[in-house]
C-alpha cells in the first residue's frame, strides 16, 4: 500500500512540510517520486515514520535520531522495547507526581497530614534516577554497587533541609566554576582550593565513599566522559577541566 505525502500527513497527524523537510536532510526518503514530483511513501515509510515520532517524543534531536534508525544493526523490535520501557517509566512518574499532588491538596484542606519526606520524595526519586545515569555505571564498576546503592540510601533518607542544601551546593559550585573560568584564574589559586572543599561537601552529603582517592577518581571522569563535561561546560566551556584540575592538586590520593 502507498500513501502520497498529504495522506500521510493526515494519517500521522504531520505537516507535509515536515515530511518534505525530512525528506530534504535523509531522515524519512520517500518510496518513490512520480514525474510531477509528487512523493509516495510505503508501508515501511510509515513505519520508520512511526520511530521518529516515538524518538521525538522521547525528547530526541533530528540528528540523533537519524544517527539511530539508519544503524546497520538497527532492530524495529528492540526499539519498540525501548519505547515502551521509556513511556512506562514516564508513566510510572507522573503517577507518583499526581499522587503527592492529591496528598498536598488533602493536607492543605485539613483532610489528613502529610510529612516533609512526603512532600519531597519524587524529587529525591528523580535525583537518584539522575545520578544513577550519570555516575552508576562508573561507581559502580570501579568501587562496587555496595558504593550506589548506599548513596542511594542516603538520598532516600535526606531531610528537605539537607536536600535544599545539596541543591544550593550544586549551583554555587557551577556559578564559582563559571567565575573562576572566565576571570582565567588558576585552579592551584585560592579560589581552585575553595570550589574544591565545596565539591567535597556536596560529594559526602550523597556519598559514604568520600576519600581522597575517591574524590580523585570521580574528577577524572569529569573530563574522560562527555556527559559529566556537558554538564559542567554547558555554559563555559573549561569548568570541567578546571575542577579536574583543580581537585587534583588540593586532594592528595
Amino acid at each position: 500500500m502507498e500513501y502520497s505525502i498529504q495522506e500521510l500527513s493526515n494519517l500521522a497527524g504531520v505537516s507535509a512540510r515536515t515530511l518534505r523537510y525530512y525528506d530534504q536532510i535523509g531522515l524519512l526518503m520517500p518510496l518513490r517520486t512520480n514525474e510531477a514530483g509528487y512523493r509516495f511513501y510505503g508501508v515501511k515509510e510509515m513505519e520508520l515514520l512511526q520511530q521518529i515520532l516515538f524518538y521525538r517524543e522521547r525528547g530526541l534531536r533530528l540528528e540523533q535520531i537519524k544517527g539511530i534508525v539508519y544503524e546497520k544493526d538497527f532492530d524495529m523490535l528492540s526499539a519498540l522495547y525501548s519505547h515502551l520501557e521509556e513511556l512506562e517509566g514516564r508513566k510510572q512518574r507522573l503517577e507518583r507526581m499526581i499522587s503527592i499532588v492529591k496528598k498536598t491538596i488533602s493536607a492543605a484542606k485539613g483532610e489528613k497530614k502529610m510529612s516533609d519526606t512526603e512532600r519531597f520524595e519524587i524529587w529525591k526519586e528523580r535525583e537518584i534516577r539522575e545520578n544513577e545515569e550519570r555516575y552508576g555505571r562508573e561507581v559502580r564498576e570501579k568501587y562496587g554497587d555496595a558504593s550506589m546503592e548506599e548513596a542511594t540510601k542516603k538520598m532516600m533518607n535526606m531531610t528537605e533541609a539537607a536536600y535544599e542544601k545539596i541543591k544550593a551546593l550544586e549551583k554555587e559550585i557551577l556559578l564559582c566554576l563559571q567565575a573562576a573560568v572566565a576571570q582565567g584564574v588558576t585552579p592551584q589559586g585560592e579560589e581552585g582550593r575553595k570550589i574544591v572543599l565545596l565539591h567535597k561537601d556536596w560529594l559526602g552529603m550523597w556519598w559514604q565513599n568520600d576519600s581522597p582517592k575517591a574524590h580523585c577518581g570521580i574528577a577524572k571522569m569529569y573530563v574522560l566522559d562527555e556527559r559529566f563535561t556537558s554538564y559542567y561546560d554547558g555554559k563555559i566551556k573549561g569548568c570541567a577541566v578546571f575542577l579536574r584540575d583543580a581537585i587534583l592538586y588540593w586532594v592528595k590520593e
